[in-house]
């Protein structure tokens, strides 16, 4: 018996780190180095850790896996900035019953969202797992942010604006219901294509904001939904009101919503419903009125 015979092909897994390393050149060796950049009097170094969930199931239905990796990279970016931090580098864990077109498409995307981010690829591990059934991914990225800039959300006040940054869609969150209600026909892949849209990555984004205005909290809106994401960034005794009459909700989420008969609540608890990441700031800032969702009170 061989390692081949039995499900790993070793030749195949090295000449895809190769190809990998052509495309992202930072990679190899048993580690990722990344040089802290100079500038910073007390840099403090900002970790984050995600997935993409059962969104992969959407991947296998379209038979498309090309934008999944740009999930990835955004799950754990946008966490990783809510704190004020710029992201330095991303790491990903791909984990396949073997390494076919579909991991390389994956890696496509990862590299392709590691570019809307402004981060480097700098290692990572691909497995093969000869008895798994479905494919599974990771990822980590570090940022830095200087001590005395950190957002924390202590500055906060009552009367304090709520800003929405629009989605791009389901984003990751949401997907165990969205497979059962494909499961139960109660929606078709083919008619909600919009479900493979690629979460939005923010990076960019507030790096741009954080240099124009002063943001007092940040909250990416995942799993839990304004209703539940939006209070982690508010200080004790303080709490959001959202006026969610004030943006125009995606027809995804009306479909969604319509197709399983889904509650109000319950829309508002799962989904994002159209903002991605929020912004707490003083009532002052004027510049982004037209993105004002609410108040804190």
């Amino acid at each position: 018996m061989n390692y081949k015979d039995s499900g790993v092909d070793i030749e195949a897994g090295n000449a895809f780190v190769e190809d990998l390393k052509k495309k992202a050149p930072t990679i190899g060796g048993f580690n990722g180095m990344f040089e802290v950049p100079r500038g910073y009097e007390e840099p403090v170094l900002v970790s984050g850790a995600d997935g993409v969930g059962t969104k992969m199931n959407i991947c296998q239905v379209a038979g498309d896996y090309t934008t999944i990796g740009i999930d990835l990279v955004a799950m754990c970016v946008n966490d990783v900035i809510c704190s004020g931090a710029k992201p330095l580098y991303f790491l990903d864990y791909v984990s396949a019953k073997k390494i076919d077109s579909n991991v390389a498409n994956i890696m496509v995307g990862i590299l392709k969202g590691c570019e809307e981010a402004g981060v480097e690829l700098i290692g990572g591990e691909t497995a093969e797992h000869f008895r798994q059934r479905d494919y599974d991914l990771g990822g980590f990225c570090t940022g830095i942010v200087e001590k005395n800039e950190i957002v924390d959300g202590s500055l906060i006040k009552k009367g304090d604006k709520i800003i929405g940054l629009p989605s791009s869609g389901l984003h990751s969150n949401g997907y165990t219901l969205i497979n059962d209600m494909l499961w139960r026909h109660k929606i078709f892949y083919a008619d909600t294509t919009e479900l493979l849209m690629p979460t939005q990555i923010y990076a960019k984004r507030i790096a741009e904001l954080m240099d124009n205005i002063p943001i007092l909290g940040m909250a990416h809106i995942t799993g839990g939904g304004l209703v539940e994401n939006v209070p982690r960034c508010l200080p004790q005794g303080l709490k959001a009101n959202i006026d969610y009459t004030s943006w125009e909700r995606p027809e995804i989420f009306n479909k969604i919503q319509q197709a399983g008969d889904i509650e109000e609540d319950e829309m508002r608890r799962v989904f994002n419903c159209g903002i991605g990441f929020v912004l707490i700031v003083p009532p002052e800032v004027d510049d982004l009125d037209n993105n004002l969702i609410g108040e804190v009170i």
